[in-house]
């Protein structure tokens, strides 16, 4: 049988437009899910595999909900099984441990009322104790681009289910760098809020106090987006906090560290070259680099596997491990048993936290208005190399990543050069708990030579409908820190058409024919965040170049001319304001 070809699920915009043109609906396109999920079976991606008579309910869902309302409407995602889907078992990667949940863990409920729609929940080292994507009873996770590599871990399906193109977006979990170590691996965007910014109510906990809800993507924007119906503060959370992501913006500075990095592996030297070549292209942003001491991450960051941390994994795991002996993967439990030592008292938790207070307070100086950039991996392994060496090979995996969380850090791993052929290199960018505006804006310049604040840092946009001051959609232009300017008009040359649409909005359409001045406002946006903002504007209303009355042009919403065929002219009342 011949597989269909997914059509451009690597973009939540283009989907939508897929939709909103009739070209696609998402009863087709899950169809597709589900058959090439079937053809990826050897990938071990999935323990609770997609099939419409999982997803038929969600399907049913959409058609009670109104897509313009709704900024995920029809958007396919994967869950790692260890965050409650409710109807699906949560297993942790231990069939033994499952149970099945009444509720959407918070997350998880968040994106599907905003309209996405749950496909199935993918494969992880079980317990998320591994940083590889082998340590499961459920298949060893193969990597999207090179089957004999390792995935990365402990969210390997959900990373391999979006490089695969089964899923637009998937959920993780990051402790030690699960969200960013199979991004890495797989060429993704894996996005890291600061503790507590993402509920993990419905999460099973590895260390409750450092696990992070993640998200991979294929770009930044998607994974801001899903950050955007994701993030905010839960009651019922005891982990929670109130953390706004502000709008992006650039720092101050760029630190890398003044040690060379080491690299490991089969593929060491690939990755040696990548990493230099990245500091070429960092050196060429237009923002001062400063090199920095960073010998204290090394030791904060050992605390967490050979100091006391390990003993909160065996303080919520170990009754279940105790009284069921021989079900869990080997060198899990070896991992989980570990934290039951002797030596791990109380007196050794204090002094942890002590140490800790002292590297976490130097992070957070260090990174004042700055974004500290390390590989996400020193190198990777393949996925033999890992079953002759499990312990060391997962080890050597965090060296990067496991200082972010016990430093109460946020992060984001990108794609860089790839280091080989089908051998995808990242990059890390860390800043503090409240500075997760300089990551992704300081990634946005990385990705899309974005014009740096020397030169240009803020934009105008024209809006003319539902995007003005006192009407509904006033607060997106707020969220991405566009300030009001001053009313205006557009030049003589124009139409303004009553769409329709649900709710009704207007289209801005430029004619040959005598026209009439449209009222607007102009409003001025950081540059950073216009491409975020343009990404979650629906068909057939687009960003274009608007004359205006004094002769200069500013870019504003416009819409597609085919659009007023079914539109009722109301260019006479001269704004939407007046229609």
């Amino acid at each position: 049988m011949k597989i269909k070809k997914l059509p451009q699920m690597q973009s939540i915009n283009s989907l939508k437009e897929k939709y909103q043109s009739n070209q696609l609906t998402p009863e087709e396109l899950i169809q597709d899910i589900v058959t090439l999920a079937e053809a990826d079976k050897d990938f071990n991606i999935w323990i609770t595999q997609p099939s419409m008579e999982h997803i038929q309910p969600y399907l049913d869902q959409l058609k009670t909900m109104d897509p313009e309302q709704k900024p995920l409407w029809g958007i396919p995602f994967a869950i790692k099984d260890n965050i409650d889907l409710a109807g699906a078992p949560t297993t942790a990667g231990c069939a033994e441990f499952a149970y099945n949940p009444d509720e959407h863990a918070t997350v998880v409920k968040r994106l599907v009322e905003a309209g996405a729609i749950p496909i199935g929940k993918t494969n992880l080292d079980q317990f998320a104790t591994g940083l590889v994507g082998t340590r499961s009873p459920y298949g060893e996770t193969k990597n999207a681009l090179n089957p004999e590599l390792i995935s990365g871990g402990s969210s390997s399906g959900s990373a391999v289910s979006v490089a695969r193109g089964l899923a637009v977006f998937a959920l993780g979990t990051d402790t030690a760098g699960s969200g960013r170590v199979p991004a890495g691996l797989n060429r993704l965007v894996g996005y890291k809020p600061s503790l507590g910014a993402w509920p993990v109510k419905g999460v099973v906990p590895a260390c409750a106090s450092l696990d992070c809800v993640t998200v991979f993507a294929n770009s930044l924007s998607d994974a801001q987006l899903v950050d955007h119906v994701a993030r905010g503060f839960e009651e019922s959370d005891p982990w929670s906090r109130a953390i706004r992501r502000r709008p992006n913006a650039l720092p101050k500075k760029i630190c890398l560290l003044r040690e060379p990095p080491a690299f490991f592996g089969p593929f060491s030297a690939d990755y040696k070259q990548a990493w230099e070549d990245t500091v070429e292209r960092i050196k060429k942003i237009d923002i001062p680099i400063e090199y920095i001491d960073g010998d204290y991450l090394s030791e904060a960051s050992a605390v967490l596997y050979d100091g006391p941390w390990v003993a909160e994994r065996w303080a919520d795991l170990g009754p279940f491990i105790t009284a069921n002996e021989q079900s869990t993967f080997p060198v899990t439990e070896a991992v989980l048993r570990s934290g039951a030592k002797s030596e791990y008292d109380a007196a050794s938790v204090f002094k942890a936290v002590h140490k800790l207070q002292v590297f976490k307070q130097k992070a957070h100086q260090q990174l004042k208005n700055a974004v500290l950039i390390m590989p996400t991996s020193g190198g990777t392994w393949t996925r033999a190399d890992v079953r002759e060496n499990p312990i060391q090979t997962n080890s050597d995996m965090g060296l990067y990543t496991n200082h972010c969380n016990l430093l109460d850090l946020c992060a984001v791993n990108i794609p860089s050069e790839d280091a080989a052929e089908n051998l995808p290199f990242g990059i890390t960018l860390f800043s503090g708990n409240e500075d997760e505006h300089l990551i992704t804006g300081l990634a946005d310049l990385f990705l899309h030579g974005i014009a740096s604040p020397v030169n240009k840092s803020t934009t105008l946009v024209a809006v003319c409908g539902l995007h003005m001051r006192g009407f509904p959609l006033e607060k997106q232009m707020i969220e991405h820190g566009a300030v009001f300017l001053r009313e205006a008009k557009t030049a003589p040359r124009y139409k303004m058409w009553r769409l329709a649409t649900q709710p009704s909005k207007p289209g801005l359409i430029r004619t040959k024919e005598p026209g009439a001045s449209i009222e607007l406002e102009l409003w001025e946006m950081p540059l950073s965040e216009f491409g975020f903002f343009a990404s979650l504007i629906p068909s057939p209303l687009g960003i274009g170049t608007i004359e205006l009355e004094d002769g200069t042009e500013a870019p504003g919403f416009v819409c597609e001319a085919a659009a007023a065929e079914m539109a009722e002219d109301i260019s006479h009342s001269g704004g939407w304001r007046f229609a």
